[in-house]
């Protein structure tokens, strides 16, 4: 009796399997004969999906069925589209997308409510959809190596975002929207073009790390040193000749810093004017002495 109904169950999953959407070849090798829900992992605190490296030019079409989805990976494929259907997974905390080759988002990014943190690095876009700003719990956010040349004036309600990487893209200034994210502890604008930095980068309270290596800054403005929560401060590689008296104001950056991890003041590889070159020499404390005399005697 046992058997007749294991071979009854098995019919009647047969039968259900057969009437399901046909899937394409290359969709039925990467599943290998089993159910999607068969590529799930439930952890303790999310079900996710990992298709890292599979090759795939476009997001299966099974991956729409998959509602429960919290955490989803399609980094380093080749990807040309991601397709409005996104925005039917709902439940998305974590999506990297990095590695691919688009050139834009689906509008229905916007529809991802649950998201926090997004990767989209290491692609061709050259702008960024308006909604991805209905996504207000979004903290981490990275979309260096792309061809972004500004930000939708949108981006200021993305007021939980506190990670921010915008790195080797096409920036020649930084967006004011930028200024507005006051909960961001981390920017990364390094490898762009810009020229100068407005004085309103005071506004960022709680900033503890940031980049601006490799860019064509001459000059840094005196409330940049006003920012007093900065750990690190990244400016080499770039057209700086002079610093501002103020600077000794930054306590926390604990020393001039050589290796790229390291906290501390970056500033490397810069024409500064004598006698900088040979206080910086000396050390953080002996900067901060001199800039602190040299104010008191202006």
């Amino acid at each position: 009796m046992g058997t007749e109904h294991s071979k009854n169950e098995g019919r009647r999953s047969t039968f259900f399997l057969r009437k399901g959407p046909k899937l394409s070849a290359w969709e039925d090798a990467l599943l290998s004969g089993k159910e999607p829900k068969s590529l799930l992992k439930r952890g303790l605190h999310y079900v996710s999906l990992s298709l890292i490296m599979k090759g795939m030019t476009s997001v299966p079409d099974f991956l729409w069925g998959l509602p429960e989805v919290q955490k989803l990976n399609l980094s380093r494929n080749q990807l040309v589209v991601i397709p409005p259907s996104l925005g039917k997974l709902d439940r998305l905390v974590v999506l990297n997308l990095g590695g691919n080759c688009l050139k834009c988002l689906p509008k229905e990014i916007g529809l991802l409510r649950n998201l926090k943190v997004l990767f989209v690095n290491m692609n061709r876009l050259t702008e960024v959809p308006a909604e991805l700003s209905l996504c207000r719990k979004l903290e981490v956010l990275s979309l260096s190596h792309n061809c972004i040349s500004q930000l939708p004036l949108t981006f200021t309600d993305l007021t939980s975002l506190r990670k921010l990487n915008l790195s080797n893209n096409r920036f020649v200034q930084i967006p004011l929207c930028i200024f507005a994210l006051r909960s961001l502890d981390f920017l990364h604008l390094g490898s762009n073009s810009l020229e100068d930095i407005a004085e309103s980068v005071q506004y960022l309270v709680n900033l503890q790390i940031f980049i601006i290596e490799n860019n064509k800054i001459r000059t840094l403005p005196r409330s940049l040193c006003f920012i007093t929560t900065l750990e690190l401060l990244n400016i080499d590689y770039n057209a700086i000749q002079t610093l501002p008296d103020d600077l000794y104001l930054l306590r926390r950056l604990p020393r001039i810093a050589w290796n790229p991890m390291d906290k501390g003041l970056h500033i490397a590889h810069n024409p500064l004017s004598r006698p900088l070159p040979e206080v910086v020499e000396g050390g953080l404390d002996v900067l901060f002495n001199y800039l602190r005399e040299k104010k008191e005697h202006n």
